[in-house]
């Protein structure tokens, strides 16, 4: 990987002791939540498509440390293995599209709701992410990125953001949720943060952006 900058830039989101003790105490509520309603998902999914229950990743995170991602998978076992069959709708360094036919039934469903990314508490808990900050870059996405890009990896990955508030699936330009990322950046408070949060719960009770 190439360096994120010549010399380390320090954003006041990750250093400060509240945004850390506000991911701690989300974590612990959202992975009792993720307990509560994992069952159901484990027995749905088992039924639609027999096989593992979580699907893991190695994204990007705080000056691009990669750390394994956590989820409830949403689509076939060896989905990752057809990805090249599948047409990419998206521009730049991403890969999305609406109707892609690897997602399961109950991964429409998970990923609808967002009920899919609750096993990110984990990584919160862990102080791998954060519950706010930027989206978190795949390796693929990473190898292709240009010097300007790496101005997202100032701030730890989030379970939600300004891409994900502002469209999410819908915005299929990289530059698009490049700029949202540094529009966060731009913007962060402790008080944003809440913010967001808030906005989040209103899109996903709406169910609007996700695919």
């Amino acid at each position: 990987m190439a360096p994120i900058t010549k010399k380390l830039v320090v954003h006041p989101s990750t250093t400060s002791r509240i945004k850390r003790l506000t991911d701690i105490l989300g974590a612990i509520v959202g992975l009792g939540i993720t307990a509560v309603v994992a069952i159901p998902i484990v027995v749905a999914m088992q039924i639609d498509n027999p096989g593992s229950i979580f699907y893991s990743q190695i994204r990007y995170g705080l000056y691009g440390h990669p750390f394994r991602i956590w989820k409830f998978r949403s689509m076939i076992l060896d989905a990752e293995q057809l990805q090249h069959l599948i047409k990419n709708e998206a521009q730049g360094q991403i890969f999305k599209n609406s109707n892609d036919p690897r997602i399961t039934r109950v991964g429409r469903f998970l990923r609808r709701t967002s009920l899919d990314e609750l096993p990110q508490f984990w990584n919160v808990l862990l102080g791998q992410m954060s519950l706010v900050g930027t989206r978190p870059p795949t390796v693929n996405e990473v190898e292709q990125y240009e010097p300007h890009h790496w101005q997202r990896l100032w701030v730890k990955p989030g379970i939600t953001g300004e891409w994900q508030v502002n469209g999410r699936s819908s915005v299929k330009d990289f530059e698009a949720i490049m700029q949202m990322d540094l529009d966060y950046q731009s913007k962060w408070s402790v008080t944003y943060d809440l913010y967001l949060l808030l906005k989040t719960l209103h899109v996903v009770l709406n169910k609007r952006g996700a695919c």
